[in-house]
C-alpha cells in the first residue's frame, strides 16, 4: 500500500470582509488541492472593520457546504503557520498585474524561510478583479449596495455594522 500524502494548501488574507472574490479563490484551489486552510492573518498593525472572531464566523459561514476547507487564524510568520499545518502550498490571489510585484516579493522571501513551501498564484474570475475588501467597506459605509460583491452573511453583517 502506498500512503499518499495529502496536498493541503494556506489561503492567508485579512479578509475584512471576505468577498465573492475570495470564494472564488477557494473554489478554485480546492480543486486543486487535497485540503485548504483560509487563514486569517492577525495583523497589530492594522485596524479592520470586523474583529477576528467576526471575521471567521463570516468566512465559516460563507464556505458552509465546501468540502475539504477549513478555516483557522495566526499570527507571526506565515510559513510557520503554513508548516504548522503540513501544507505544502501558500495561495495568493492575483487580479491585477499590478498585484504582482507585492506578491513575488513575498513568495521569494517565503521560499527563502521555508524552501519546501511553494507559493501558487490563482486568479479569481474576471468579474472579480476589481473587487477587493477597502472597496466593499467604503460603498457599504455609503449605504450601497454590495450584494453582487459579498455572500449575504456578510452583506448583512455590513448592513448591520453601518446602521449604527
Amino acid at each position: 500500500m502506498s500512503s499518499k500524502k495529502s496536498k493541503i494548501a494556506i489561503y492567508p488574507g485579512t479578509f475584512d470582509p471576505v468577498t465573492n472574490g475570495h470564494l472564488d479563490i477557494v473554489l478554485r484551489a480546492i480543486e486543486i488541492f487535497d485540503k485548504v486552510y483560509v487563514s486569517i492573518g492577525i495583523n497589530p498593525a492594522k485596524t479592520p472593520l470586523f474583529t477576528v472572531d467576526e471575521r471567521l464566523e463570516l468566512l465559516n459561514r460563507s464556505l458552509q457546504g465546501v468540502d475539504r476547507v477549513e478555516t483557522s487564524t495566526y499570527s507571526g510568520l506565515l510559513v510557520a503557520h503554513a508548516l504548522e499545518k503540513g501544507a505544502v502550498a501558500v495561495i495568493r490571489g492575483l487580479r491585477a498585474l499590478s498585484d504582482f510585484e507585492y506578491e513575488f516579493q513575498l513568495a521569494l522571501m517565503n521560499r527563502k524561510l521555508a524552501e519546501d513551501i511553494s507559493t501558487v498564484f490563482l486568479m479569481p474570475h474576471e468579474k472579480y478583479t476589481y473587487v477587493n475588501s477597502s472597496l466593499i467597506r467604503n460603498l457599504a459605509m455609503l449605504g450601497q449596495d454590495v450584494s453582487d460583491f459579498v455572500p449575504s452573511p456578510v452583506q448583512d453583517a455590513l448592513r448591520q455594522k453601518f446602521s449604527k
